[in-house]
């Protein structure tokens, strides 16, 4: 019998008998896809078919239960997709069931390397220790190449760990993605130079199936210090595949464009913490990007921070990556943000920057004011520690 995984699923169910119903019809449609009494006897119904290990009303008060249901390693194939298949296929389709967590088995962490860098890999580059990290990104899109060169060089010279494009910025004629990767990697090595920083350079290499790769390892070549990817737009396999690629080096940060519509329901999709935690880092992510809480998208700081455990707690073989909250960060949030987040955390800050007068000037004041705000707990923990309530773990 091959070593089997685990997927936890919110079913809502008036009671445990209809929530019984709706967990093996998961079992059944995640597999053979097949009425339960024409399931083949033997190896199809002991190994393949999905097996209900667990059902419990769900303990957040939600109206329904959490059944976990086992699955095969066998049926995965040594292939990342049909994973994600098997976790959450067909069923997808149907309301009222969300993957709440995913149990992981030897196989799939063989699959699954997971980041080459984490956040270890990212700080290193960064030349900094156990503070946080901090990202700008340049835009808005529409700008010159010329233009978008100098907020990079001025983000640099101000301090920024790591500048990336704005999601939009692509292959546009106002700034062509070969051009601006040139331009934007001379402006913050000039910017480097000067200041004698380590500021990286990340271009957005979202594209076309067939440019996505080539414009990665142009990036490599071009020396930017990472990438970025919206991986619900290029597909989950792209992060996977570039990460596991022993010709490309480059940390890899991921975009949420596109993703919202897998987290944003109550008891459909997934859980924060699974989607931008476990299941970014299984697929290679060295960072994830995601809205932060108090902005305009309107995640919780509960489900915020439940992405951030996700990206620190050990599952077994992935390094630890990044959550790189962003969207609605300033000056004045900094000191809630720090008691939320600790250390181990990459704040994204955009449009905040880019009002100020002076950008490079304001780039200085941020940093200080990061580590300002959370010197009286940097000696403490993180979130990857102790620092985050586990009442608000999600």
């Amino acid at each position: 019998m091959a070593p089997r995984f685990t997927v936890t699923y919110f079913v809502r169910a008036a009671d445990a008998a209809e929530a019984k119903a709706r967990a093996l019809d998961i079992a059944l449609e995640q597999t053979v896809e097949i009425p339960r009494d024409a399931v083949p006897k033997g190896y199809v119904e002991d190994e393949i078919l999905g097996r209900l290990e667990n059902l419990e009303q769900d303990p957040a008060g939600r109206p329904g239960y959490l059944a976990a249901i086992s699955y095969s390693e066998d049926d995965v194939g040594n292939d990342f997709l049909q994973f994600l298949n098997i976790v959450f296929g067909n069923s997808s389709i149907k309301p009222g069931l969300k993957v709440e967590d995913i149990g992981l088995s030897p196989g799939i962490l063989d699959l699954c390397k997971g980041p080459r860098h984490g956040i270890a890999g990212l700080r290193s580059r960064a030349g900094i220790g156990d503070s946080p990290l901090l990202m700008s990104a340049i835009k808005p899109v529409g700008l010159s190449t010329t233009a978008l060169a100098r907020l990079a060089h001025d983000f640099a010279l101000g301090g920024m760990h790591y500048v990336k494009d704005d999601h939009g910025l692509v292959d546009q004629r106002t700034s062509p993605f070969e051009e601006r990767l040139r331009a934007c990697v001379d402006a913050v090595g000039e910017a480097n130079a000067k200041r004698g920083g380590r500021t990286s350079y990340v271009p957005n290499v979202t594209g076309p199936a067939t440019a996505v790769i080539e414009r990665a390892k142009q990036a490599q070549e071009a020396g930017a210090g990472a990438v970025m990817i919206a991986p619900a737009l290029t597909g989950y396999d792209v992060v996977r595949t570039l990460a596991a690629d022993p010709d490309f080096t480059l940390p890899i940060i991921s975009h949420p464009a596109f993703s919202g519509a897998n987290v944003v329901s109550p008891d459909c999709g997934f859980s924060h913490r699974t989607f931008f935690g476990t299941l970014h880092r299984l697929m290679g992510a060295d960072a994830v990007i995601y809205p932060n809480f108090g902005g305009r998208f309107g995640f919780t700081q509960e489900e915020c921070l439940s992405i951030a455990r996700a990206c620190a707690a050990d599952i077994g073989g992935p390094k630890t990556i990044v959550a790189a909250p962003g969207g609605g960060m300033s000056f004045a949030r900094l000191p809630e943000m720090r008691a939320a987040y600790g250390n181990d955390v990459m704040y994204l800050i955009g449009g905040a920057l880019l009002q100020e007068p002076d950008l490079v000037e304001a780039c200085r004041r941020f940093i200080e004011a990061a580590r300002g705000a959370g010197s009286a707990r940097d000696s403490a923990d993180s979130v990857g520690g102790s620092s985050v309530p586990d009442s608000v773990t999600g």
